[in-house]
C-alpha cells in the first residue's frame, strides 16, 4: 500500500511518499511564514495531486507543527505560522485528494516515527522532544501515544524553567520553549542556531537550560529513552556530549532513573515515518 506522509512544521513543510514501509519519494520547502496558512496548503495540495497522479496513495498521515485537537481531528493553533486557529486540516486534505487522513500534533508523530522505524525500536515509555523552530514532546507507552486527557500530554515546551525569565510567546515567562528552542536563540543573539551551536561556550549555558526541561521528564515520567530530533538535534555530539555531562551534574543523587538520551535517528524524517505509521491506524 502506498502511504503520503506529511510534516508541516514552523520553518519547513515535507513530504514523502511511502511504498509500503519503504520511502519512494520525498519534497521539503521552506516555510513562508507571510503566506501563511494559505501558502502552505496551497503547496501540499500541489506536489500531493501530482504524485497521486504520477505514482498513486491510498492514504495520508500528517504531523503538524503546534497543538492537535487529534478526538475532532482539528488543528488547535499554531504559535509560528499564522491561520490556522481551529482549522479542520484532516478534512480539507482529504477532501483535496480524496483519501482517507488522520492528523496529530508533530512531536507525538515524531514519536511514533522514532518508536517503529527509529532510536525508540524496543523502548518503553519512550519520550520524544522535537527541538526546532519550537519545542513539543511525544510519550509512547504500550505501542501507543499517551495524549492525556484532553489530548494536551507532552507538552513540555512551555513548563516554566526559569521563573524570571523572559516572556514567551504563550504569555508565561521562562518557558522551556522560549529558553531553549531555535525561534528564540535567533531572536536573543542575532545568529541561527545552527551558528550558536558550533561555539562551545555557548553550548556549555545553552544544555544547562536544556537539562532543566529534560530533567523535568526524567523525574516525572521515569522514560525508558528519550529520543531528540528536530533541526537543532543535528548537532550530534557538540550538543549531546555536554547535554549528558550536564543531566548527570542536575539528575538529583538517589534516583534510579536512567539517564539515556539519544538523537533521533531518523533525522529530519522521523515526522514522516511518524505519519506511515499514523495512517496505518486508518486500515
Amino acid at each position: 500500500m502506498k502511504t503520503l506522509a506529511v510534516d508541516i512544521g514552523g520553518t519547513k513543510f515535507g513530504l514523502a511518499l511511502f511504498e509500503d514501509d519503504r520511502m519512494v519519494r520525498r519534497e521539503s520547502r521552506p516555510t513562508d511564514r507571510a503566506g501563511a496558512k494559505d501558502w502552505m496548503l496551497e503547496n501540499v495540495v500541489a506536489i500531493s495531486i501530482e504524485w497521486k497522479r504520477d505514482y498513486g496513495f491510498e492514504r495520508c498521515g500528517i504531523g503538524f507543527g503546534g497543538p492537535v485537537n487529534f478526538a475532532g481531528q482539528r488543528v488547535a493553533f499554531s504559535t509560528h505560522v499564522g491561520g490556522w486557529n481551529d482549522f479542520p486540516l484532516t478534512e480539507f486534505l482529504s477532501h483535496a485528494l480524496n483519501v482517507p487522513a488522520i492528523m496529530d500534533n508533530d512531536a507525538n508523530v515524531g514519536a511514533l516515527g522514532e518508536a517503529h522505524f527509529g532510536a525508540g525500536r524496543g523502548h518503553s515509555p519512550l519520550f520524544y522532544m522535537t527541538l526546532s523552530t519550537g519545542i513539543g514532546g511525544g510519550i509512547y507507552s504500550d505501542g501507543e501515544i499517551w495524549r492525556g486527557a484532553d489530548g494536551w500530554a507532552g507538552e513540555i515546551g512551555h513548563l516554566t524553567i526559569r521563573p524570571d525569565g523572559p516572556e514567551c510567546l504563550c504569555k508565561a515567562r521562562g518557558c522551556f520553549e522560549r529558553m531553549c528552542c531555535g525561534l528564540w536563540l535567533e531572536r536573543d543573539y542575532g545568529k541561527s542556531a545552527n551558528e550558536l551551536l558550533r561555539d562551545p561556550s555557548f553550548v556549555a549555558q545553552y544544555v544547562v537550560n536544556l537539562t532543566l526541561g529534560l530533567k523535568a521528564c526524567i523525574m516525572l515520567l521515569n522514560p525508558s529513552r528519550i529520543v531528540i530530533g528536530g533541526g537543532i538535534s543535528n548537532a550530534g555530539e557538540a550538543l549531546f556530549g555536554p547535554l549528558r555531562e550536564e543531566l548527570d551534574r542536575q539528575i538529583t543523587d538517589w534516583s534510579g532513573a536512567r539517564v539515556d538520551v539519544v538523537p533521533a535517528a531518523l533525522g529530519d524524517d522521523s515526522v514522516l515515518y511518524g505519519a506511515l505509521a499514523l495512517a496505518k491506524q486508518l486500515t
